[in-house]
């Protein structure tokens, strides 16, 4: 019971790696305050999975992907951007569209399974914008301040010679903080957007031919 009480009444700030820590250290006041504003009862992802794209270090990313905010159906969000729990179905619109132009980029069949915890034991960096929401509110928490945490956060991935793919507008804003022949930007795999220049943009192709180039291994996505 007491592992259970701790793991609740851990701050925000402190569920994130300790790479994260010490390079986002300055933000911790930050995270503070947006803590304060978070009802943990009516939040997505869950409070505890907020941070679950920064259990990966710094040091370990090749690849980073930016999204814009949580997806706010219930149960969907689980702190990695674009991904889903792996019992979630059906896949929501944007997923399917990624998966749709990895198959036709690489040949590898779209997956049934929309967890992309696969790709983030790789080195993918899976990141939104925005990190939290009211359960089927988009950007109900557009207000909270996340936009300057996450882009203190791009910063350190580009200084890190991490790759950087941008899809959307607003990612796109992130870009700034990499090098830009290590940037691949697109539209949003939304169906709003996707056939506006995400179809045929061959983002995982192009990472994959940037990490050889800099001798790191593949991304088997």
């Amino acid at each position: 019971f007491l592992c259970t009480f701790i793991s609740i009444a851990m701050a925000l700030f402190d569920q994130l790696h300790d790479e994260w820590q010490k390079a986002l250290s300055d933000y911790r006041p930050l995270v503070s305050t947006i803590d304060s504003l978070i009802d943990k009862s009516e939040v997505t992802p869950a409070y505890e999975d907020i941070f679950a794209a920064y259990q990966l270090p710094p040091s370990a990313i090749k690849v980073a992907i930016f999204g814009q905010d949580p997806y706010p159906t219930p149960g969907y969000a689980h702190g990695l951007a674009f991904s889903v729990a792996a019992n979630t179905q059906p896949l929501p619109a944007s997923l399917r569209n990624i998966f749709k132009e990895l198959e036709s980029d690489c040949g590898v069949k779209a997956a049934s399974n929309g967890n992309l915890q696969r790709w983030a034991d790789q080195g993918v960096f899976l990141l939104n914008q925005i990190l939290t929401t009211r359960p089927t509110q988009s950007l109900a928490h557009e207000d909270f301040g996340w936009q300057e945490f996450t882009a203190a956060t791009a910063k350190v991935v580009g200084k890190s010679g991490a790759i950087g793919i941008f899809w959307g507008s607003k990612a796109q804003h992130l870009a700034q903080y990499f090098d830009p022949t290590l940037s691949i930007s697109s539209a949003h795999p939304s169906p709003l957007s996707t056939y506006r220049g995400f179809f045929g943009s061959k983002p995982f192709s192009k990472a994959n031919e940037m990490l050889r180039a800099q001798g790191k291994s593949e991304i088997s996505w």
